[in-house]
């Protein structure tokens, strides 16, 4: 995909991309915050600054498929992501049909996503609140693969709250490019092409 660098487009917003995760040193690189990565990554190709506090997480602005785009990393942890989605939709008065959300997903192994155009939490609790706090499971999403817990005895907030293997990374790599470009798809109204091309 072509990824302009002109960084905001003119008039309001039109679209979020809130990518999940919780705030904070300690959990960077984490696999619950693969949605952060995956903000971190789109900003790095489009040359968009994510510093303005506000909406109780980070914002962003930039131009994405020619649409003026907020991104947004809550700052509220993870169980607490509705509060800053919700905020954020209603200023802007955009409608979960134009919120997508990124987030991890222990069912898938790293590198691997997973594109739907709207669902349940799936037993996400970033995905739960959000859904919870809106009313409304419209919202597109990209679930990016952390893999599965070791064992099923493995304590899944641990697992969760664990830091990618070196191996992972590499695997991680791609997909947050992929997950840039299937955003950008979705953006541009192509769903079915971004669930085609990277599911």
């Amino acid at each position: 995909m072509f990824f302009s660098k002109r960084q905001t487009a003119p008039g309001p917003v039109e679209f979020i991309i809130a990518g999940l995760g919780n705030p904070g040193r300690e959990y960077e690189g984490t696999r619950h915050n693969a949605g952060f990565m995956v903000l971190d990554r789109l900003c790095e190709k489009l040359g968009a600054d994510m510093r303005r506090v506000r909406f109780k997480g980070v914002t962003g602005d930039c131009e994405l498929g020619g649409r003026h785009v907020l991104l947004l990393k809550p700052g509220t942890f993870m169980n607490l992501s509705g509060q800053s989605v919700r905020e954020s939709m209603g200023f802007y008065k955009v409608p979960p049909e134009r919120t997508l959300i990124i987030f991890d997903d222990i069912n898938l192994p790293p590198g691997k996503l997973r594109v739907r155009r709207k669902g349940s939490d799936g037993g996400h609790n970033g995905m739960k609140n959000i859904i919870y706090l809106s009313g409304s499971d419209q919202f597109p999403r990209i679930k990016v693969g952390v893999g599965q817990k070791p064992h099923p005895d493995f304590n899944l907030a641990d697992w969760v709250l664990s830091k990618f293997t070196a191996a992972d990374m590499n695997e991680l790599d791609q997909a947050l490019d992929n997950a840039c470009a299937a955003a950008e798809l979705i953006i541009c109204g192509d769903t079915d092409r971004a669930m085609n091309l990277y599911n």
